[in-house]
């Protein structure tokens, strides 16, 4: 028999402070229930044990806190944020079958020793998961630890038996109690011999055995007097030590064979428990994947009727509810199948109608219809492809998840609906989630409301899915021909560069893509300046890297890794996803980003490199069709504009109104200086900070960019917050409204969740506040671009043109235009992104035409 027992407080605290602060929707906190289930998977993939136990101790004083008052008198307290989730994590355990183990009086460790004796009474294995190292003095030749431990600031669990301790300490398990009598402990608060410490401690230990050996010894010539005296000074508190440091086998709990196996649980109640906590991901790696969750209470003993499955009506109308049935996977063999295919349904009343996609069709665009979806864009993509525009489509359940929430990874209906704790209208087996769609649309709704989110979503996030689905499915061209050209361009350089690189380290079969063989290279063999070595060797990050660039064999390998990812990334991945129609259609993602920004994917095309010279070619690349030019709009600066708007900062709004510039206008203010004597230097480190200032940026972060001393920075910092006191101020402001409310928000009142404030952890608590600075001008500047995209994709149609708005990158709206139209449509551009906001200061945008992407830019 096999028993794993894991000691609860201390994994869960491993979890809790290894994980960023996860919360539900409704502010509840994760991390650390995510965390130590992550944990316990792991273990039972590694000790296959056939019993599992999990200790906790009790806020009850124990037997050693009777015995000695200050015993763990310096530990803090249990922080809230973990606080609140331990009856939840044991509530969880129970549900999934696992058996929680106290003692009134007594600590998880006693619990530890108690069931490691039994086991090895029985002469069967026993391991320990714990992170503290007081467990070590249990390990035998039946009972391992496994340490949670950080390694190389890594975590890593450390397989500790009688060898692991014998290498590592240089004497027996047991010995590890005599130890810490010598030594103490400072995180408990055992006091030990004053001056004693561990290497000493270890040394009389393997010399004399136990504390009373060291005390029949204490005159041997190997007992320094100084020693000498404060052990027999201190020798009841040595005693006491011992006593308190002994970890007790005698706790009185069950110790029989056969009282952890693993029970049944309550199945239904871990899966609706891990819904309602927002982990969904763990529910297939329990095995809990196809049941379904117990009921809410409030539908307990409700008998739900089952819903009418009928063929959708020959002329449909009223209002519909659309969503789909995710696919099912599974394996056959070595290769993921789908079990069931991904399906269309509409619910309207009580009846559900499987949807064919001609049966789609007929409902996208009826003038008789409306229907609220989930997931919109592959509605659009569908009536598009008819030749519709989708227009019977009056509603999104999944953009409205988002607003809701901006942080989930993903937004499904089955765990929208156990969140929001939907009601079911009826039953319906083959559509499980089809019930509970008017009540989770209805509360989604009346939430968007209740946030003030109505027109983010009506004016800007709703029609901007259908601008998408447009844009996705005109796409851009492309010049396939130059693209190939200038791979084989890219290949040619590269091996010119590979020839240098293996001239330069002597070697011909150096691998630079090796970060192990780079840093043995750079660091062991030329000796130069290197930062931290981890655990797979030393660092050779881009940071690193660039901080050598002036050696010829580091110029060489970042210009090889340059070469190589545009090579890779864009020259073979761009051409591996040209259409057919030679146009390159990007999918635009609208409910990922947390702050509000689109990205795009199948290619990533906000990601073209514009930095280096070599890269920015790429855009020659992205043309305009025959007769075509492509109008490209960048707002100028609309982040310090925003923040400009935002702070009410008057010298900044006043260099933004004079059109000056505003980094020189900085500078400026900072050193009191007319904006003639800024030197490009001071401009610089001007642009820096305020761009700096909104992402939180302190004086080692812009000693970096600017490369000065932390203490100019410094210095500089304190200058520009002094020489702008409105900025700081409404730093201050918007940090202490983000820790009142827990969020922050745009100007339009998108809402970003913030629980990292209320952290007990100065780092994460650091972190939060950086978000809340930067979020509500990212998000505002987001929010903007959205509306604008709006605006000038319907203006172009209600004016007939036949201009198409093809693309965005962040700042930066693209419409291929007719020749005779790009005049008109450089002036649509212009007007609607320049005049969707009235702000204290004008949005301003750089317009330009040309036959491709590049010359337009």
């Amino acid at each position: 028999m096999r028993l794993l027992v894991i000691d609860g407080n201390s994994i869960a605290n491993r979890a809790f402070f290894g994980i960023k602060l996860l919360t539900t929707k409704d502010g509840r906190y994760t991390n650390a229930i995510y965390g130590f289930l992550n944990i316990l998977l792991s273990l039972l993939k590694e000790c296959e044990p056939d019993e599992v136990a999990v200790a906790f101790d009790l806020k009850a004083p124990t037997f050693r806190h009777k015995m000695y008052d200050g015993y763990k008198a310096t530990r803090h307290g249990m922080p809230e944020e973990l606080a609140q989730q331990m009856p939840v994590l044991k509530e969880l355990l129970a549900d999934l079958g696992y058996r929680t183990v106290t003692a009134e009086g007594w600590e998880a460790d006693d619990i530890l020793g108690t069931l490691a004796a039994a086991c090895a009474a029985r002469k069967d294995d026993c391991f320990l998961a714990t992170g503290d190292r007081d467990s070590l003095q249990l390990v035998s030749d039946t009972t391992t630890v496994l340490l949670a431990a950080t390694v190389m600031g890594r975590s890593k669990t450390v397989t500790m038996d009688v060898d692991a301790i014998q290498e590592k300490y240089g004497i027996q398990p047991r010995q590890l109690i005599e130890v810490k009598s010598l030594m103490g402990d400072a995180s408990d608060n055992i006091p030990g011999v004053k001056g004693i410490g561990e290497k000493t401690a270890l040394t009389l230990v393997q010399n004399f055995g136990t504390l009373e050996g060291v005390y029949e010894h204490i005159d041997d010539k190997l007992i320094k007097p100084k020693q000498r005296e404060h052990l027999l000074e201190c020798r009841e508190m040595a005693q006491l030590s011992h006593t308190l440091g002994t970890i007790r086998t005698d706790a009185p709990i069950d110790t029989a064979e056969g009282t952890y196996a693993v029970g049944e649980g309550n199945k239904a109640e871990a899966v609706r428990l891990l819904q309602e906590l927002e982990i969904h991901s763990l529910i297939p790696r329990f095995g809990l994947d196809g049941i379904a969750p117990a009921a809410p209470e409030e539908e307990d003993g409700i008998e739900l009727a089952e819903a009418e499955l009928e063929a959708l009506p020959l002329t449909p109308s009223g209002t519909y509810l659309v969503a789909s049935r995710p696919a099912v996977m599974g394996k056959q063999g070595t290769r993921n199948v789908v079990l069931q295919p991904e399906s269309w349904y509409a619910v309207q009343d009580c009846t559900v109608y499987p949807l064919e996609d001609a049966d789609l069709v007929r409902l996208l665009d009826n003038a008789d219809v409306t229907l609220e979806v989930f997931n919109a864009a592959p509605l659009y993509a569908k009536a598009m492809a008819a030749g519709g525009w989708g227009s019977s489509i009056v509603w999104d359940g999944k953009l409205a998840a988002y607003l809701l929430d901006a942080s989930a990874s993903k937004y499904q209906i089955s765990e929208l609906t156990a969140s929001y704790r939907a009601a079911a209208a009826f039953t319906c087996a083959d559509y499980p989630d089809a019930g509970r769609l008017a009540d989770l649309f209805c509360k989604m709704k009346a939430e968007i409301t209740a946030c003030g989110e109505d027109s983010l979503y009506n004016e800007i996030e709703f029609p901007l899915a259908q601008v998408l689905a447009d844009m996705t499915r005109t796409g851009v061209l492309v010049d396939k021909d130059g693209i190939e050209q200038f791979g084989v361009k890219l290949r040619t350089e590269l091996e010119q560069v590979l020839t240098r690189i293996h001239m330069e380290t002597g070697s011909a079969s150096f691998n630079p893509n090796s970060p192990k063989q780079l840093g043995e290279m750079l660091f062991d063999t030329m000796g130069l300046p290197h930062g931290k070595k981890t655990q797979r060797g030393w660092s050779t990050d881009a940071e690193t890297l660039e901080s050598l660039r002036d050696y010829p064999l580091v110029e060489d390998i970042l210009q090889y890794r340059a070469y190589q990812k545009l090579n890779s990334t864009y020259v073979e991945g761009l051409l591996k996803v040209i259409g057919e129609d030679g146009r390159i259609h990007s999918t635009f993602n609208q409910t990922e980003a947390r702050t509000g920004r689109l990205s795009s994917d199948n290619p990533n095309l906000q990601n073209i490199p514009i930095r280096t010279e070599l890269g920015s070619q790429l855009r020659a690349y992205f043309i305009a069709k025959p007769g075509c030019v492509l109008v490209d709009a960048d707002y100028s600066q609309i982040e310090l504009r925003i923040l400009a708007h935002i702070t009410g900062d008057e010298h900044m709004q006043q260099a933004f109104l004079n059109g000056e510039d505003i980094h020189r206008s900085t500078a400026a203010k900072i050193y009191g200086i007319p904006q003639e004597e800024v030197t490009s230097r001071l401009r610089s480190s001007a642009k820096a900070i305020n761009f700096g200032i909104m992402y939180g940026k302190g004086a080692y972060s812009l000693a970096k960019d600017i490369g000065v001393s932390v203490k100019e920075a410094d210095a500089f910092l304190k200058n520009y917050l002094a020489a702008f006191p409105k900025v700081s101020g409404y730093m201050d402001k918007t940090i202490a409204d983000a820790k009142a409310v827990g969020y922050v928000s745009t100007l339009f009142g998108r809402r970003r969740a913030l629980p990292e404030l209320a952290s007990s952890n100065f780092n994460v608590r650091s972190s939060g506040e950086r978000m809340a600075r930067n979020t509500p001008i990212q998000g505002t500047a987001a929010d903007v671009i959205k509306l604008a995209m709006v605006r000038v994709w319907k203006r172009l149609r209600n004016e007939k043109m036949e201009s198409r708005l093809i693309l965005t990158v962040h700042d930066e709206l693209i419409v291929e235009a007719p020749q005779a139209e790009a005049e008109k449509a450089a002036q649509i551009l212009r007007e609607e992104m320049e005049g969707c906001v009235q702000y204290a200061v004008p949005l301003s945008t750089d317009v330009h035409a040309g036959k491709n992407w590049l010359e337009a830019h």
